[in-house]
C-alpha cells in the first residue's frame, strides 16, 4: 500500500451578519454589511482569489500548542499586508453535537475563541517545519477543553475584521502512484489481476475471477450440491480449481436485524459447503452478511411505497409486518441473495513436484527444445517464487541458451526477476536490452523495456527525455501492443509529468497533464483498484470534484469495493446539496452495512482519523449518524 498522509482542505466559508460584543471577542469586527466587509477585506479576498489550489494549510495540535501550517510561505506572507491583518482560532469540542442535544444552536463562533495573532508576529514567527512546510504558533488549547475531542476553525482577519471563517476537513490522500502496467510473460501479468493480451487465449491464463448471483428462497437456509450444480457446471473447471470463495449475503430488510444476519450467514455457509463438495483441494472461504437497504431504497423509487424513504430504518421495519409485508413481497424477494465471487487457479500437474526435480526437468526440456514443457515448468517455478516457497536464487539454475528460439523463456526469467524485486531494475533492463539485440522486433521485450523505463524515470535512476519517451510509447503500436495498454502507459506518462511540473510550480502545465488523464480514463477499461488509484491522484492535486465524479457510479453499486466507497464518502460528505438526496442516504446505508465502525469514524475529528465532527451540524447527516452510530 502506498504511504498515506493527510491533506486538510477548506470546506466552509461563512460570514454571518450577527451582532457580537467586541469586548467578548477580542475586538474582532464582525461586519454587518457587504460593503463593510469588502472595504476591510480587499487584500484577503484578492490573496485567496489568486491562491493556487495546490497551496494547502491546516491547524496542527502539538502538546496542546496550536500551529497554523502551510506549504507556501510566499502566499502566507501576502495574506498579511497590513499590521491589523491576522488569524484567530475557534476551538470546538465534539460534545456540542451529542445525539442527546435536542437542537444545535446556530452561532458564528461555535466554541472558544482564542486571542488573535496579527501580521508582525505571524510573519516573524513562521518557521520551517520539515520538507516544504512552514508553521507559526497561534495559541494553546483552553484549559476547559483539554482532554476533549477538538477541532479548530480559522478566522482570517483583515483590518481586525472577520473576512473568512473556515472549517477544515481531513481528506485522506496518497502519494501519487502509477497504474500497474504489468510485465509481459505469456500474457500481461499484473500485480492485482491477470488480463489477456492481444492474441492470447483463456487457457494461457493461470487465474480467473468469476461472479455469480444466487437468489435465496424465503425461509430456506440450506443448499445442497444439487442446488449449486448448474452454477458449478457452467464453470467448466477442466483446467481450473477454485482457490477462494467470497460470498456477500443479503437479507431483505423486514424483520429482526440479528435474525436476518444469522439466516444469511447460514445460507452463505451452506453455499460454500455445497461448492466445496465438487473438488478435493480445500477452498478458502470468506462470508459477510448485511441487510439489503441499497436495493430496497432504489426499488421503491417511483412506486406507491416511495414515502418509506423518508422513514428511519426502525420505522420502516415497524411498517413491514403482516399484510403490508406480504404486499411488498414481490419487491422484497429480489433482495434476498448471495453475490458469489470465485477465484480460480489453473490446475498444475507440476505443483507437488520437488523444486530440484523441477529445475532438472526444465533444463532437460530446454536441451530437448521442448518449449511447451519448459514453459509449463517455468510457470510452476514462478508461482513458487511469488508465494515465497523457494529462493529467487533458483533462477540462476535455469539453463537457457541465449538463442532466438528460447527468447520467450529468457524474457520471462528477466520479467519475473523484476516483479519479485524491483531493486534489480537496472540489471533487468540491461538483460532485456541484450535480448532485444537477439530479437529486435519482439513485442513482449519492447513492452517490458518500456514498462521498466517508467520506474527508472519516476525514481530518477537515469535521465529520461520526456519527448523521446512519449514517442517510444506510441511506437509500441507498430508491434501490435493493444491500444488499451498504450493508453494506460500514457496515463502514467502524464502522472509523472504532472508531478514534475508541480515541483517546478508550473501549475499550468501540471493542469494540462491532469486534464489529459481525466479525458483518457473515461475511455479506458478500469478495475476497482484503478478507479481508487486515479481518485487518489486527482484529490492529491486538489481535483476533489473530479475524483468524486469518477467514483459516483461505483459508489451506488451494492457490491462496491469497501475502500472505494469510503473514499467516495470522504470526498463528498461536505457537499450539502448531495448529502440531502435519497440516493446519498442509500450510499451511506451501504457503507454502514459494509463497515459500521468505519462509517461512524468519518464523523470524528481529523486528529481521530475522521473527516470532521462538525458535519453533525447538518440535521440530515446527524440523523443518519445518530441512527446508525449511537446505541
Amino acid at each position: 500500500m502506498k504511504s498515506q498522509f493527510l491533506i486538510y482542505i477548506t470546506i466552509l466559508l461563512l460570514t454571518v451578519n450577527v451582532s457580537f460584543s467586541q469586548n467578548d471577542n477580542y475586538r474582532i469586527i464582525f461586519p454587518q454589511t457587504e460593503a463593510e466587509r469588502n472595504k476591510a477585506c480587499t487584500n484577503c479576498f484578492n490573496t485567496f482569489r489568486q491562491k493556487p489550489k495546490e497551496v494547502r494549510f491546516s491547524i496542527v495540535n502539538e502538546n496542546d500548542n496550536l500551529y497554523f501550517q502551510t506549504n507556501d510561505k510566499k502566499w502566507f506572507n501576502k495574506l498579511f499586508k497590513n499590521a491589523s491583518d491576522g488569524l484567530a482560532l475557534d476551538v470546538v469540542a465534539k460534545d456540542l453535537y451529542n445525539c442527546d442535544v435536542a437542537q444545535i444552536e446556530e452561532k458564528q463562533i461555535s466554541g472558544v475563541l482564542l486571542k488573535p495573532v496579527y501580521a508582525q508576529r505571524l510573519k516573524s514567527g513562521l518557521k520551517p517545519n520539515g520538507d516544504d512546510l512552514f508553521r507559526v504558533l497561534l495559541g494553546k488549547v483552553p484549559t476547559e477543553l483539554k482532554g476533549k475531542e477538538l477541532e479548530y476553525n480559522i478566522l482570517f482577519l483583515g483590518h481586525k475584521t472577520l473576512c473568512r471563517y473556515q472549517i477544515i476537513y481531513n481528506l485522506k490522500a496518497y502519494n501519487w502512484d502509477l497504474l500497474d502496467m504489468g510485465m509481459y510473460l505469456d500474457s500481461i501479468s499484473f500485480r492485482k489481476q491477470k488480463v489477456i493480451g492481444q492474441g492470447e487465449e483463456n487457457v494461457r491464463l493461470r487465474y480467473k475471477t468469476l461472479k455469480f448471483k444466487i437468489p435465496f428462497e424465503k425461509n430456506k437456509s440450506v443448499y445442497s450440491p444439487e442446488d449449486i450444480k448448474p452454477m458449478y457446471d457452467s464453470l467448466n473447471l477442466t483446467d481450473f480449481n477454485i482457490k477462494t470463495i467470497n460470498i456477500k449475503a443479503y437479507a431483505s430488510v423486514e424483520g429482526s436485524l440479528s435474525r436476518n444476519i444469522e439466516l444469511q450467514e447460514a445460507r452463505a455457509n451452506s453455499i460454500a459447503k455445497a461448492i466445496q463438495t465438487y473438488q478435493k483441494p480445500d477452498i478458502k472461504t470468506t462470508v459477510s452478511s448485511s441487510e439489503n437497504w441499497v436495493e430496497f431504497l432504489n426499488d421503491i423509487e417511483g412506486t406507491t411505497y416511495e414515502d418509506l424513504k423518508k422513514l428511519s430504518k426502525s420505522q420502516v421495519k415497524q411498517k413491514l409486518v403482516g399484510a403490508f409485508s406480504e404486499e411488498m413481497e414481490p419487491i422484497l424477494q429480489n433482495h434476498r441473495k448471495a453475490l458469489v465471487t470465485l477465484e480460480l487457479e489453473k490446475k498444475d500437474v507440476y505443483k507437488t513436484m520437488p523444486t530440484e526435480q523441477l529445475i532438472s526437468q526444465f533444463n532437460a526440456s530446454v536441451k530437448d527444445e521442448d518449449i511447451d514443457k519448459a514453459t509449463a515448468i517455468q510457470n510452476t517455478l514462478f508461482e513458487k517464487l511469488k508465494n515465497s516457497e523457494v529462493s529467487p536464487d533458483i533462477l540462476k539454475q535455469l539453463e537457457v541458451p541465449k538463442q532466438v528460439n528460447f527468447i520467450n523463456l529468457l524474457n520471462k526469467n528477466s520479467a519475473i526477476k523484476y516483479q519479485l524485486d524491483e531493486r534489480q531494475i537496472i540489471i533487468v533492463r540491461n538483460e532485456l536490452e541484450a535480448l532485444q539485440e537477439l530479437d529486435p522486433k519482439n513485442p513482449k521485450i519492447k513492452y517490458n523495456l518500456t514498462a521498466i523505463k517508467f520506474k527508472i524515470w519516476r525514481y530518477k535512476f537515469e535521465e529520461v527525455n520526456p519527448s523521446t519517451f512519449k514517442n517510444e510509447i506510441y511506437n509500441l503500436e507498430k508491434y501490435n501492443i493493444d491500444t488499451s495498454l498504450i493508453d494506460r502507459m500514457m496515463v502514467n506518462y502524464h502522472i509523472i509529468q504532472s508531478e514534475n511540473f508541480y515541483r517546478k510550480r508550473d501549475y499550468s502545465k501540471k493542469d494540462k497533464s491532469v486534464n489529459f488523464i481525466k479525458a483518457k480514463y473515461e475511455k479506458m477499461p478500469l478495475t476497482d483498484f484503478d478507479y481508487f488509484s486515479l481518485a487518489q491522484f486527482l484529490s492529491y492535486y486538489a481535483n476533489v470534484d473530479a475524483a468524486a465524479e469518477l467514483l459516483t457510479n461505483k459508489a451506488r453499486q451494492i457490491d462496491v469495493d469497501e475502500n472505494l466507497l469510503f473514499y467516495y464518502l470522504n470526498l463528498t460528505l461536505i457537499n450539502q446539496e448531495l448529502t440531502q438526496t435519497d440516493e446519498y442516504r442509500t450510499i451511506m446505508l451501504n457503507a454502514v452495512n459494509l463497515n459500521k465502525e468505519r462509517f461512524c469514524q468519518l464523523f470524528n475529528s481529523p486528529e481521530k482519523d475522521g473527516v470532521t465532527f462538525q458535519l453533525l451540524k447538518d440535521d440530515y447527516l446527524r440523523a443518519n449518524y445518530c441512527e446508525n452510530c449511537v446505541d
